[in-house]
């Protein structure tokens, strides 16, 4: 068989004397072990046909790990998608703003497992329940110049607050909270949800379910706004 020429002059026989010299190589290039063509006899070619099988094996069980985490997800997600269903439906059924305010709070507390929730409202309205979970400035946004960029925005604002938010939405308990989401209720105010466990909310979580609950409230006060 004629002798394979290389680029730069290297030789096939240059290459089997490398890979003799160094037979650790494949395994800091396993893309390369799984692309060689292996004879199909006994003998020392045996063992590179087992190496690209462990290979092979491993990729596999990378992949079963990751879709078992993707079926993980996906079943937290279609948890959280009845729960924001009945969420809403709960506010369909209101009867009142009051009724509504007492929906979202005893919703999210119950269904969705969470520390502290703050509704805050940016009017006065009749008819509102005194209790330390709803905040109410008749001054509206104006009045609440710690919030200023978070009124600018249209997504959620998640992670840790500054004290000066902190202090505002949970007052003697805002030294407990260590993560939380803000959403914004339209014109009407904003909703928060404080809790103690610093990784329940960061930045770099998704926020559609936290949009959707957004919107499901805003709708609710929206019927009675007026």
């Amino acid at each position: 068989m004629a002798e394979m020429t290389l680029k730069d002059g290297l030789q096939a026989m240059d290459i089997a004397e490398y890979l003799r010299k160094h037979p650790q190589f494949l395994k800091d290039f396993p893309d390369l072990a799984m692309s060689l063509t292996v004879p199909r006899e006994h003998g020392p070619a045996a063992s590179l046909a087992s190496y690209q099988l462990d290979v092979l094996r491993g990729k596999n069980r990378d992949l079963e790990r990751r879709l078992a985490d993707l079926i993980e997800i996906a079943a937290e997600n279609e948890q959280l998608m009845v729960r924001v269903h009945s969420l809403t439906l709960g506010l369909v059924r209101a009867s009142s703003l009051a009724d509504s305010a007492r929906r979202v709070v005893a919703g999210l507390t119950e269904d969705f497992d969470t520390d502290l929730v703050r509704l805050v409202l940016l009017r006065e309205h009749e008819g509102l329940p005194q209790a330390d979970w709803l905040l109410v400035e008749a001054g509206g946004a104006a009045a609440l110049p710690a919030f200023a960029e978070f009124f600018a925005r249209k997504d959620p604002m998640v992670g840790r607050l500054a004290s000066e938010k902190l202090d505002y939405l949970f007052g003697e308990q805002a030294d407990s909270v260590q993560s939380a989401a803000l959403m914004r209720l339209g014109e009407h105010g904003m909703l928060a949800i404080g809790s103690h466990d610093a990784n329940r909310f960061h930045p770099g979580m998704g926020a559609v379910f936290l949009k959707l609950i957004a919107e499901s409230v805003t709708a609710a006060i929206q019927r009675y706004a007026d």
